[in-house]
């Protein structure tokens, strides 16, 4: 890799705005916020950076989906075209 033009990849805990999970990864991002983590080496601070969405509160990764009512489709389909065959 060449010296000087790759952004600083360092730890950082990230914290789902929702459900307050955190977890500590390594990013890019920036933040002026930080947060005291526990370690094998002690506590130690990190940049925290807080977001919308994680896996802990996506529809898709906790089982609530939101369900579409099919049924009422289906009827609105048939009031409009009616039974042809």
């Amino acid at each position: 890799m060449k010296p000087d033009i790759h952004p600083d990849y360092h730890p950082v805990v990230f914290q789902d705005a929702t459900t307050g999970a955190t977890f500590l990864t390594r990013s890019t991002m920036t933040t002026s916020r930080t947060i005291e983590w526990p370690t094998a080496q002690g506590v130690r601070t990190y940049p925290l950076v807080v977001v919308e969405v994680t896996s802990d509160s996506h529809p898709f990764w906790t089982g609530g989906r939101r369900i579409l009512d099919t049924a009422g489709q289906v009827e609105k389909f048939r009031r409009r075209y009616g039974n042809r065959r």
